[in-house]
């Protein structure tokens, strides 16, 4: 056996094992915060509150854990790029976090959950565009179907065949065509974010990505509690703190490290992993029953997400 094969073997079974390591932390990390709706909805807070606590919490939980693994010196010998990278995602994220908010009082939870995961598609275009990365046809196709599911499990085809002419829920919704122009700005702004932390990871460290983001998030945001005061001291805390630790923490750091790992068409479809575990949440939690077409639309996320299993 050639010495060549020996060293061809052993790289792709390298790759694939990277492979198999950053699908499985996208999926842990978007299973994770597919369940941030009940903290979100438990903590009963407004959104400028709710964003603030999650970044001081998740910065609080990020900062004990670092000092723990010896990890505090990724955040101190940030220069440079890196450190642009790091301010860059942590702003772009609190404006996603921030215009996502704003649209659902103007277009519904749905119709603001549909919208902003065109986002990627715009990482896909992203990757072939700058990094020359070849996005294959399944790929393409697995985001398309995995949109198609979402917008069935959020519930808008049932709305829009209603009876009751049920379209005109959202769309009578006063400011809907703003609420749809936020969604997409923040849908950039989230891919632009998923980007740079694709190209920086490695170099800025998963770490340093997170608790960047949840630094400039308290700075951006402080006037706010500021300026309103606190929440009463309770259990909305104890929700809010469990936003910042599992949502905010260790859902990114996961995220963070598993899209170093892989290419963007690959990260673009298991971004559809969180709100389809967002929807199975609301359901299994509250007891929102599914519609036959809310089921189908989680079956078809469901299947592009298995294509992925296959090696491109």
């Amino acid at each position: 056996m050639s010495t060549s094969y020996v060293s061809s073997a052993l790289s792709s079974s390298a790759q694939d094992r990277r492979l198999r390591e950053g699908q499985a932390l996208m999926v842990g990390g978007g299973l994770l915060l597919g369940t941030i709706g009940v903290f979100v909805e438990e903590a009963a807070q407004d959104p400028a509150t709710t964003v603030w606590f999650r970044c001081v919490f998740g910065l609080a939980a990020l900062l004990v854990w670092g000092a723990v693994r010896g990890q505090l010196g990724e955040l101190l010998r940030l220069r440079g790029r890196a450190l642009g990278a790091v301010l860059a995602v942590g702003l772009l994220t609190v404006l996603n976090w921030g215009l996502f908010f704003a649209a659902i009082p103007r277009c519904s939870i749905a119709v603001s959950t549909v919208v902003f995961h065109v986002q990627p598609f715009w990482l896909m275009a992203m990757g072939a565009f700058w990094l020359r990365e070849r996005v294959t046809r399944a790929q393409w196709l697995a985001a398309a179907i995995a949109l198609c599911g979402l917008t069935l499990a959020t519930g808008i085809a049932d709305e829009v065949f209603a009876p009751a002419g049920g379209a005109g829920g959202a769309l009578q919704l006063p400011g809907y065509a703003l609420g749809v122009a936020l969604c997409l700005i923040g849908s950039v702004s989230y891919a632009a974010a998923s980007f740079i932390a694709k190209l920086e990871a490695e170099r800025a460290g998963s770490f340093a990505l997170s608790a960047g983001q949840c630094i400039v998030g308290a700075v951006v945001l402080l006037p706010w509690p500021l300026m309103h005061g606190l929440p009463a001291f309770g259990a909305s805390w104890g929700w809010l703190a469990g936003l910042g630790v599992l949502h905010t923490g260790l859902a990114y750091v996961v995220l963070y490290a598993g899209m170093a790992r892989l290419g963007t068409g690959r990260i673009a479809v298991l971004q559809f992993v969180y709100p389809g575990t967002a929807v199975l949440v609301d359901w299994a939690v509250y007891g929102r029953a599914l519609s036959l077409s809310q089921m189908i639309g989680v079956g078809l996320i469901t299947v592009a997400l298995w294509t992925l299993r296959r090696r491109a």
